[in-house]
């Protein structure tokens, strides 16, 4: 159980972010929304926590910008008294093929991605630290384990978080604060959903599984490694992706 623990999950008002937020909540833990731009999906987050009987505040903060994550952990400290679990789920495509990118649309990835990722990775660092105490899990993908065509720019904020996460378990373990990353795989969600029927075929014939995931089965994932049963695993990448990253 979570019980008197308090998260912050960036990108929490739909999708992944969200089942981790709920998830969360349902072991004990009071949530901080976090949302850049859907304030109204931020907010049904909120209640549905609340409904759970868990605390919840939604605060709106661009990642990528480092002033914003300083003022989202603030937030949390002011309302909670504690920031016990970092989950890194804020992330966003560009996707096009690496000889036609601009390099507006490579450093719009890089800067939620990787950047936006290290900067909360920082200020939670610094609480949990402190506490001697703590849980940061980011949310990484199986394209940053086996690269992916059209994604070049989301390949390396991916294997870059996952590179983060290694350093920083290192730098941390002594003070008793944890760090992992998740790696899904093909999860259904609304950015999914939308893809054309042959490719959605085609990704599925590379799942041993086969079927798609759920944002549940990332957030389960996530809960086991904030959880006391997670307290002896650092510096590791689950991949929750039905057997696709084999090989």
């Amino acid at each position: 159980m979570l019980t008197v623990k308090t998260a912050v999950v960036t990108g929490a008002g739909r999708g992944i972010g969200k089942a981790i937020a709920l998830t969360l909540a349902e072991r004990g833990a009071d949530v901080v929304v976090n949302y850049s731009s859907s304030r109204e999906a931020a907010e049904e987050t909120v209640r549905e926590i609340e409904k759970k009987g868990r605390r919840a505040l939604a605060v709106q903060a661009d990642i990528s910008k480092e002033e914003d994550c300083i003022r989202l952990f603030e937030q949390a400290m002011e309302a909670f008294g504690s920031v016990d679990i970092l989950v890194n789920n804020s992330g966003i495509t560009r996707d096009n093929l690496a000889v036609r990118m601009s390099e507006a649309e490579f450093d719009a990835v890089i800067d939620t991605n990787l950047k936006g990722a290290f900067f909360c990775m920082k200020q939670a660092g610094k609480i949990m630290m402190k506490k001697r105490s703590g849980r940061i899990i980011s949310i990484s993908s199986i394209s940053g384990v086996k690269g992916n065509a059209g994604q070049i720019h989301y390949c390396a904020a991916k294997a870059g978080v996952i590179g983060m996460t290694k350093c920083l378990a290192k730098e941390l373990a002594s003070r008793g604060v944890t760090v992992n990353a998740v790696a899904p795989g093909y999860i259904d969600t609304d950015m999914t959903a939308v893809l054309p029927q042959k490719i959605k075929e085609s990704v599925l014939a590379q799942i041993p599984l086969g079927r798609m995931g759920t944002p549940e089965d990332i957030a389960r994932a996530v809960a086991f490694l904030a959880s006391d049963d997670g307290s002896y695993i650092t510096g590791q990448v689950i991949q929750v992706d039905g057997g696709m990253g084999i090989g």
